[in-house]
């Protein structure tokens, strides 16, 4: 079971050049093409599950940072559902399996065999500033609140036109350590959201190195 589907038909807003979209998890795996910057898979959300994390206490939201192999995510998830005092609702399992999902899309895509697994809370601008980050790639996924900005720049400053990742579709992106070096002017940021009562839970996947025994 998958939280979200493709949208028969939908109409998408236009996307930068650099930007590709996929239909379904497999094309994420375009992240490698030449001339691709960033991919998103637009897909639409169960509303059911939306209606479920949307009404949840923003302290009973599961939160974990940790580095793990991809067959490990969906107990992560889990345990982090657990820690946060979520009962066993079938909507638990199914952000559990999502994020799995999502891992082992990703980790294929990016030929990773470590990941470092974000799941947190947003309550703030955290990163408000147009970027590219310090990474080879990153999965983001916003289960609530708003998605991810991003725009095209050509001299790095704030891109003229902004579009923003629908809540719970995964954008992967390339980093300043790709081995090779992204098309110029893909930039993104955090929606600003500080001072409006929002809190986002956001999903967030790098390529990892294994951690060092006894670290």
């Amino acid at each position: 079971m998958t939280v979200h589907a493709p949208i028969p038909g939908a109409a998408a807003p236009a996307a930068p050049a650099a930007l590709r979209e996929a239909a379904f998890p497999d094309g994420l795996a375009a992240i490698a093409a030449p001339d691709c910057a960033a991919i998103l898979w637009r897909r639409a959300v169960d509303p059911g599950f939306q209606a479920w994390i949307d009404a949840l206490p923003a302290d009973r939201l599961p939160r974990t940072r940790t580095i793990l192999p991809p067959h490990m995510v969906r107990d992560a998830a889990l345990a982090a559902c657990e820690n946060a005092g979520l009962p066993e609702w079938p909507e638990r399992a199914v952000l559990a399996d999502d994020i799995a999902a999502l891992a082992h899309v990703f980790a294929g895509a990016t030929g990773a065999a470590w990941l470092q697994m974000r799941l947190e809370t947003v309550e703030d601008d955290s990163c408000r500033r147009f970027h590219v980050d310090n990474v080879t790639a990153r999965l983001v996924c916003t289960y609530r609140g708003p998605g991810t900005e991003f725009g095209l720049s050509a001299d790095g400053g704030a891109p003229a036109k902004v579009l923003r990742a629908p809540t719970g579709s995964p954008l992967i992106m390339r980093g300043k350590r790709w081995r090779e070096d992204p098309p110029a002017g893909f930039l993104h940021r955090s929606p600003p959201i500080e001072g409006a009562g929002i809190t986002r839970l956001l999903l967030a996947l790098d390529p990892a190195a294994p951690p060092r025994e006894g670290a």
